[in-house]
């Protein structure tokens, strides 16, 4: 039967990679990595470079396949039946490689970013193809670090507090208000710099982007302070590359309770 591994690799330093994760790239034939474009084409590069530094060159093959485009303007009641369909056009995709590019005997990958746990669709994709019936297999999770361990990691502190929950949302929910009954929140796939509304608040922002990469930009303190610069860091950064990845930390002051 045909496997594949799903391999968290960090969030872009090659040496964030565990030994299970190494062992399961050396165990591969087939890697398949979806092309999102040449805007974001340095994200196909350094999976590209972390097959180098840790898989024996002549052992493996690369299959490349173009991502669906996501309908990113749907908000509201529009947006999870827009992300449901994009799933979907992937799982179409995941499909026909497994079917065509993977013989019955062979090992595939899929390289996820950080953590496949943790926002990341991949399992629920697999799942989809596997109901369809369209082809079999058998596949296995390879923990990673996720780009919220490197956020904690980099700026040197940790999630929680001593007796306090942390929660991770997305900036869409931080819209809505902040969360109710936490007091640190990690906040991740946020566009529009949801923070900047806290800014009249007691709380501290702990923010990166680009974690783990060579174009890694760190800042942190009160919100007031830190958000101007972060938004001048972002925009020149988003002009630069084309694309950003970031999340950040929100920190309430116990006394804001």
């Amino acid at each position: 039967m045909r496997t594949i591994h799903v391999i968290g690799i960090g969030a872009g330093d090659p040496e964030q990679l565990t030994l299970q994760a190494v062992r399961a790239l050396r165990d591969t034939d087939v890697f398949f990595i979806l092309d999102k474009g040449e805007v974001k084409s340095d994200l196909t590069g350094l999976r590209r470079d972390l097959l180098d530094a840790h898989v024996p060159e002549g052992t493996y093959r690369v299959v490349e396949a173009r991502d669906p485009e996501r309908d990113r303007s749907a908000g509201g009641a529009a947006y999870s039946p827009a992300v449901g369909d994009w799933r979907s056009a992937r799982a179409g995709i995941y499909a026909r490689l497994v079917a065509e590019e993977l013989g019955e005997d062979e090992t595939g990958a899929f390289l996820v970013w950080g953590d496949p746990a943790l926002y990341d669709s991949t399992l629920a994709i697999l799942e989809e193809v596997l109901a369809s019936g369209t082809v079999d297999f058998a596949y296995d999770v390879v923990p990673g670090i996720s780009s919220v361990s490197s956020l904690a990691a980099r700026h040197r502190t940790g999630l929680n507090r001593v007796a306090r929950p942390v929660q991770i949302t997305t900036g869409r929910r931080l819209a809505e208000g902040f969360p109710q009954g936490v007091d640190d929140v990690v906040v991740m796939l946020d566009a529009h710099q949801g923070f900047r509304r806290y800014a009249g608040e007691d709380i501290d922002i702990f923010w990166g982007a680009y974690l783990g990469t060579p174009d890694e930009i760190l800042v942190s303190g009160p919100i007031a302070e830190a958000a101007p610069e972060i938004e001048r860091l972002r925009a020149e950064a988003r002009e630069r590359k084309g694309w950003i990845m970031d999340t950040y930390l929100l920190r309430r002051n116990p006394r804001e309770r």
